[in-house]
C-alpha cells in the first residue's frame, strides 16, 4: 500500500501527534489502537494484525541512529520513530538500517510485514524550527576546503593539521566536525580525534548542500568546432584554469564521450576571449565556471598537456551538474571506492 501526501506541520506531543498522523494515512478500512504509550496494534480489514513499538525522539541525528539500532535486535516489535522532524539524513540512516519512521511535517516510512503494510510520504525538507538552533551546513568556500581536505586524506588528521593544510582557522574546522560527528559523517574517539571518515557519504552531503552553481559563476558558450578543438586551444592557455565533469571524469573512470565541456576559470570573458568562444544560451557546448575560492586549482592533474581537476572536486560538480552529471558522478565515485590509492594521500 502506497499513500502520498505533502507537507503538514503539527505540535504538541509527538507520540499522540505521531499516532494521529499514522491513522490518517492509513488505507481505507484498516485500523489502529494503543497498546499502552509506547505500542500500537495495526489492524488490516481480513482482521491480520501487526504491532508498532513507537520510539519518540525529540531530536535524532544521524550519529544517534547508530545507538538505536544496537538495541533493536531486543524488540519483538517493528520499531516506529516518531520525532517532530526527521532531516534527510537521519532518514537515510534510519533506511538503510531498516527502521520505519514518522516525523510530525509528514516525512514517513513505515513497513510492517504482517500484515503486510507498506506507507512512504514526503514532508518538509527542513526544519520548520530551524530558527531555535543556529544553522548549520558545508555551503560556502571554507567548508568546501575542510571537505576536500578531510576526503582526500587516507590517515584522519587532526583540527591543527586540517586547519594547517587548509589555511582555514581551527576554530571554524572544529565547528564543521561537530556537525560532521553529529550527522555520522566522522567518527571521534571520546578525546575528539577523528577515527574515520564516511567519504562517499561526505561527498554527496557536500554536493548537495553546496551545488556547483553556489561554488561559481556559470556562463556558458559554444565550440562550433567541437571540444577536440578545445582541448587542443586549452593547453595552450595563459590563464589558471581545470577541467571538471565529464570530460574530468572520463580520465579515471571509462564513461560515455562527453558532450559537455566545464571549466574552472577565474575570469571567463578573459578566458573565453583566449579560447575564441561564443556566448550561446541554446546549443552550448562550453560552461566556464568563475571559481569563487582557489581552492579548484589546487591539486589538479596534469594529463596529455591539459589541467584536470582532481576526482574529489569533479564528482563534487557531477552530482549537481545538467543531463547526465549526476549519474557521471556516481560512477566515477565507485571507481575511487576501487581505487582509493591512486587519489587519496
Amino acid at each position: 500500500m502506497l499513500h502520498v501526501s505533502r507537507n503538514v506541520t503539527f505540535r504538541g506531543n509527538s507520540t499522540f501527534r505521531g499516532i494521529e498522523e499514522l491513522r490518517r494515512r492509513l488505507p481505507p478500512d484498516w485500523e489502529i489502537a494503543p497498546q499502552g504509550r509506547a505500542t500500537v496494534e495495526v489492524t488490516a480489514p481480513d482482521l491480520r494484525t501487526g504491532t508498532l513499538a513507537l520510539e519518540e525522539r525529540a531530536r535524532l541525528t544521524p550519529r544517534d541512529v547508530r545507538s538505536l539500532v544496537e538495541r533493536l535486535p531486543t524488540r519483538r516489535a517493528t520499531t516506529l520513530v516518531v520525532a517532530p522532524f526527521l532531516t534527510e539524513s537521519t532518514r537515510d540512516r534510519l533506511r538503510e538500517n531498516g527502521v520505519s519512521y514518522l516525523d510530525l511535517t509528514g516525512n514517513v516510512r513505515i513497513v510492517l510485514p504482517e500484515p503486510g503494510l507498506f506507507i512512504e510520504t514526503q514532508g518538509a525538507s527542513e526544519d520548520p524550527n530551524r530558527e531555535e538552533r543556529p544553522a548549520r551546513s558545508l555551503r560556502g568556500p571554507k567548508a568546501g576546503r575542510v571537505v576536500r581536505c578531510l576526503i582526500e586524506l587516507k590517515s584522519p588528521p587532526g583540527v591543527r593539521e586540517v586547519a594547517a593544510l587548509t589555511g582555514v582557522d581551527a576554530g571554524y574546522v572544529s565547528r564543521v566536525l561537530s556537525l560532521l560527528d553529529s550527522e555520522a559523517l566522522v567518527a571521534r574517539s571520546g578525546r575528539g580525534r577523528i577515527e574515520s571518515v564516511d567519504w562517499p557519504a561526505l561527498l554527496r552531503r557536500w554536493a548537495r548542500e553546496a551545488p556547483l552553481d553556489s561554488r561559481g559563476r556559470l556562463r556558458t558558450f559554444l565550440e562550433p568546432r567541437g571540444l577536440p578543438a578545445l582541448l587542443k586551444r586549452l593547453a595552450g592557455l595563459d590563464a589558471p584554469y581545470a577541467i571538471t565533469g565529464g570530460l574530468a571524469a572520463a580520465r579515471f573512470a571509462p564513461l560515455a564521450p562527453a558532450r559537455l565541456a566545464t571549466v574552472w576559470v577565474r575570469d571567463a570573458d578573459a578566458v573565453a576571449a583566449s579560447l575564441a568562444l561564443r556566448p550561446a544560451d541554446a546549443g552550448a557546448n562550453v560552461v566556464l565556471a568563475e571559481a569563487v575560492d582557489e581552492s579548484v586549482f589546487e591539486r589538479t592533474l596534469l594529463k596529455d598537456g591539459l589541467q584536470y581537476a582532481g576526482p574529489v572536486q569533479v564528482a563534487a560538480d557531477l552530482l549537481t551538474s545538467p543531463g547526465r552529471g549526476p549519474q557521471e558522478g556516481d560512477e566515477l565515485i565507485e571507481w575511487m571506492k576501487a581505487h582509493e590509492n591512486d587519489w587519496r594521500r
